[in-house]
Parts: C-alpha cells; structure tokens; sequence
C-alpha cells in the first residue's frame, strides 16, 4: 500500500496553511507554486504567504471575532499564527507584522519540512484524482479559471465582488429604523427600514458624493471603464453623482413603505434586508460601494436609525474570482460532488488574511484525514472557525453569495439571552468557543 499523499496548489496564507497541516499529520504533500516562474498581478516576492495589502492581521481582542479566530488557530498550532506571534511589530491591540520577515519564517518552515515536496510550476488543470487541495487566491490565473469553471458547469464562479455592508442589528435604533415590506408583502421582518426627511436626505446626499473613495490597485482599474460591470452593480456613491434625486428613485425609493404614526411616505427610505435566519445581521439594500471603510463608516452613520451602528463587513467592489460555495462546498471546503477535492482561501469566499488561513487549516486538516482513511473532522458553528466554514457551505437567506469575514453574526447563537451588553456576549461566545476548541485538541491534533 502506497503512503497517504495529497497535493496543494498555491502557497499563499491557505495553501502554506493546508500543506503545513496535513505534513504535521504524516502526510506526504507535493505543494505547486507558480513563483518564481510566473507572478500574478499583485505579486512580486518570491515568498510564501506574500502579504499583498495590509500588514496587519487585524484586532487580538476576544470581543472581537477575528480574535477568536486568531486564538483559536492558535491553540490548534496554526502555521500562519506561529509565523504572525514571531515577526509580530507594535500595533496596539492588534497583531501586525514585518511582512518580508512573516514571509520568510513561513517558506522556510514550508521548503524544510521533511514531508513536504516544493514544485516550483504552474498548474493549469485540475488534477483527476487524489487527495487535493486548490488555494491559488482571488487573481487564480486563467487557464486555472477556466479549469474550475468547467468543473461547476461555468455557473459556480464569480470574477467580480460587489456587496453590500452588513450591519449588527443589535446596534439599530429600532425607536427610528421600523420593520415592514414594501407594499406590505412578505415577511416584514425580513426588512428594516431608515426613513429620511428632505433635510436629512440633503446631508447624506452631500456627504455621499463628495466621500474618499479607495484606491484602485492595478489589477482592479479595469473597473473604472467597464461600463458593464457598473451598470450591473452600480456603487451607490456613483449611482448618486448621476443626479440629486436617483437614489430617491433607486435603492432608497420610500413608495410603499408608510412610517409609522404618520401613514405617509418618508422623502426617501434606505432599506436593509436581513442576511441570515438569526436576524443578527441585515444588509443595506442596494449599497454596494468603493468608499473607504472609514468613510462608509462616517456617512452611513448618517442615516436615521443607524447613528451608532456596527458593520459586520463593509461594502467592497474588486476583482475577485470566487466560488458560489454554498450547495457546492461542504462545511470542510471540499466539494459535495468530489470529497477528495477541497478548495480554501479567498477563492471559497472568506474575506480576509485570518480567515484564509482558517480555511486551510481545516482543508488541509480534512485532507489529511481523508489521505489517512479517517473520518472527516467538521467544526461545530458554535467555533468561529466553524461558523465561517457553515456560511460558506450553506450561505444566508438571499441567493445571492457574497464573500463573508469573521464575525459574531455567523456563530450559533446562545439558546439564552446573555445580560451585560454587546461586549459580554461577544467574550461569551469566545469562553464557549475556546472551551470547545480545547476538547477537539487530543483528536486533531494527533496523526
């Protein structure tokens, strides 16, 4: 009998993180990377693990979401966060780090792992069989697309990211914001709604348009002239500099939708529609944008009933080739149709350098089971880790997928309500997490 063996494509944060796992196991793995070879457009070091944006792995706190993921990576001995913790710089209470060193301790770990083979190619097609795990990242090259297109039927694969920010309804000034479908169709619940009067709607509108937008890396310019991917998903901040009176007419039309204790419409009305079946988190409608975080943050806090609201992911417009996972991923990353095939990183649709990292750990761990004759391993949704590979594998409520970061709105909630605020209930779910991560050790950790 030949020993377990699998193959990783891609060595950046979820391929590094998958082939690590599965060698830790007794795994051999053959581990494919373009570079040196050939770069993407957002490339150029010939590390693993490039960081390609930010240096920073976002907040440590266990309030927050991406801290618990971050910790419980940790406990399970991620690659990435024992790469992160060693080259980590000042950053407040966040965990950020020197990238070239990050990079470094990462391809060296990787290149001397005795389990571990460095192909130093490019894959095109998608192997037919064996044990193997796709994390080529959200610029994959085209003839890979085209590979991953055709075995979900051309349907299954999105290149362009256009979404909506996600709101914590927990944070909504419900004594403004009112529920109700337009018309009074529906569920009412489904939607919440901001009216806004004339003066209100003039100060939005004027902040609106003359907000900082983000700037466009190179590989995302072809947006400004492709007419046809704006007029599909127009950003709003766009929609808006058309004229005084089109979001009036569009995203914040107000017919139909009466305010309370006045039984009239209101000058405009921003709509959010919930995003999950908790109702913990609701998208605002129609409000896909290329602002910055903080300018979406202080502008749409402008809008009545959201004065002090909390996003659970901002609204973002890039290229960004991923997967419509839900129906198509299981909840380990690997395909419902092929079990031996997994994919992870940014092309299943999580958002983010943690929760790639996330995704190959459980890829890259359920691989190696697989390799081995064992059982696969899922992640309950009461661990963040978990909860973002349920999302990815099931999505919301909409039919429309789009990408998705760590946070509290995707875990499985408490059965009881939690006293003490916003911040108890977070540190709740990261104790009952934790704790559960904790007794998950002995079994996924041996080989």
């Amino acid at each position: 009998m030949s020993a377990p063996k699998i193959s990783v494509i891609g060595a950046g944060l979820a391929g590094s993180e998958a082939a690590y796992q599965a060698a830790e196991r007794g795994v051999s793995v053959d581990l494919y990377e373009m570079k040196p070879t050939r770069y993407s457009p957002a490339h150029h070091s010939p590390g693993f693990a490039e960081l390609v944006c930010s240096n920073s792995l976002r907040s440590n706190q266990l309030s927050n979401a991406v801290g618990l993921l971050k910790e419980e990576l940790s406990r399970m001995g991620s690659l990435i966060m024992e790469a992160a913790y060693a080259t980590e710089v000042p950053a407040g209470s966040a965990l950020a780090v020197n990238r070239e060193l990050f990079s470094a301790y990462i391809t060296d770990k990787i290149r001397s792992h005795p389990k571990i083979t460095v192909h130093e190619e490019e894959i095109t097609q998608i192997p037919s069989d064996g044990v193997t795990v796709i994390a080529t990242g959200p610029l994959t090259s085209e003839a890979l697309s085209g590979a991953i297109s055709e075995l979900t039927g051309g349907s299954e694969l999105h290149f362009f990211d256009a979404a909506a920010p996600i709101v914590d309804f927990s944070t909504v000034d419900t004594e403004k914001a009112f529920f109700a479908s337009r018309y009074g169709k529906g569920d009412p619940t489904d939607y919440l709604n901001c009216p806004m009067n004339e003066e209100e709607y003039d100060a939005f509108y004027r902040a609106l348009v003359s907000a900082e937008t983000a700037p466009l890396k190179a590989f995302d310019r072809e947006l400004q002239t492709d007419l046809s991917v704006f007029e599909g998903c127009m950003p709003v901040e766009v929609m808006a500099g058309r004229g005084y009176d089109t979001l009036r007419f569009g995203p914040m039309k107000p017919v139909g939708l009466p305010v309370p204790g006045t039984g009239k419409d209101a000058f405009a009305t921003v709509q959010l529609r919930r995003e999950n079946r908790e109702g913990t988190m609701y998208n605002i409608v129609g409000f896909q944008t290329h602002l910055t975080f903080g300018e979406q943050k202080r502008v749409f806090r402008m809008i009545p009933g959201l004065e002090n609201a909390e996003f659970f992911r901002y609204g973002v417009m890039h290229r960004n080739t991923y997967l419509n996972s839900p129906g198509f991923l299981s909840p380990i990353y690997s395909v419902v149709s092929r079990p031996d095939l997994f994919f992870a990183g940014q092309m299943t649709g999580v958002e983010g350098y943690v929760e790639s990292a996330s995704s190959g750990f459980v890829a890259g761990l359920n691989a190696a089971r697989i390799a081995l004759g064992k059982e696969p391993f899922v992640f309950p949704a009461e661990t963040e880790i978990g909860a973002l590979a349920h999302y990815v594998s099931r999505g919301g409520i909409s039919k429309n997928f789009q990408p998705m970061n760590a946070n509290f709105g995707i875990i499985a909630p408490f059965d009881r309500k939690v006293k003490g605020g916003k911040k108890v209930r977070n540190e709740s779910y990261s104790e009952r997490s934790l704790a559960l991560i904790d007794s998950f050790l002995p079994e996924i950790r041996s080989k």
